[in-house]
């Protein structure tokens, strides 16, 4: 999904820059992204106006249900040369996956972003993997709402970010913060601020700006992801401000709900 509150944040920060990534304009009802093959073999991303259809089939596939994902030439709104997102399988029957040449693409082929050293990419990802693991990074932590805890890996060995904590407020998370407080006053470009329901009458909420990530639940702490700490992940206690910037920024975010 491309849509201003679902889009594969690795790409970038907010909507409108994921969507300049793959030149497409950003439109305010989002696309759905088909990857495929041709007869040759070749990488192709088709665009398509009908969200419903892409999601439907995301939803079928995750429940392990067989769907026919064959959108309407009428809701193609491109093709585009390569795949932004690394794709492990191939189409059967088909050789095996290439980039289109330039002169068959019509422009680059798009390519998924390098991953390999500590950057926005990878720190989008962390925060990806926050959001969807939440319980198991939270229980590092101990108590709800404290406001430090001991450093730790989770689950799944070295590979992820470590959680870590200390005296004071760090630096960089100070200026996340600050950030964040400053999107209260002037909302950001949509799809900084996401919101998606956690159970038990909470929100997560994914807030991105440039250089940090923020994951938090509204009615616990939030983890902050910065590019200028390498796999770090820097918990924020509730504390006297977070459960104010929010409840405000809660307001302002999109839903795919």
């Amino acid at each position: 999904m491309l849509t201003p509150a679902q889009f594969p944040g690795v790409l970038a920060d907010d909507y409108p820059a994921a969507c300049a990534q793959l030149g497409l304009e950003p439109a305010s009802e989002g696309y759905g992204l088909v990857f495929g093959q041709d007869g040759a073999g070749a990488r192709w991303t088709v665009a398509v106006s009908d969200t419903a259809l892409v999601a439907c089939a995301l939803a079928a596939w995750d429940c392990g249900l067989e769907y026919d994902l064959s959108p309407d030439d009428r809701s193609v709104v491109a093709a585009l040369p390569g795949w932004p997102l690394p794709v492990a399988v191939t189409a059967p029957g088909v050789p095996a996956p290439h980039d289109p040449t330039e002169e068959d693409g019509g422009r680059p082929a798009l390519s998924p972003p390098d991953t390999a050293d500590w950057g926005p990419a990878q720190r989008r990802l962390g925060a990806d993997e926050i959001a969807l693991q939440w319980r198991v990074w939270r229980e590092q932590l101990g108590e709800p709402g404290a406001d430090t805890g001991p450093g730790a890996e989770p689950e799944g060995g070295a590979d992820g970010p470590a959680a870590t904590s200390g005296p004071g407020l760090h630096k960089g998370v100070r200026r996340a913060l600050d950030a964040a407080e400053e999107y209260v006053r002037t909302p950001p470009p949509v799809g900084r601020i996401r919101s998606a329901p956690a159970g038990e009458g909470a929100r997560t909420l994914r807030v991105d700006g440039p250089g940090w990530s923020m994951v938090a639940r509204t009615d616990d702490i939030a983890f902050v992801l910065l590019d200028e700490d390498p796999g770090e992940v820097l918990p924020v206690g509730r504390g006297a401000e977070l459960p104010g910037l929010l409840e405000a920024l809660e307001k302002l975010a999109v839903r795919p709900d």
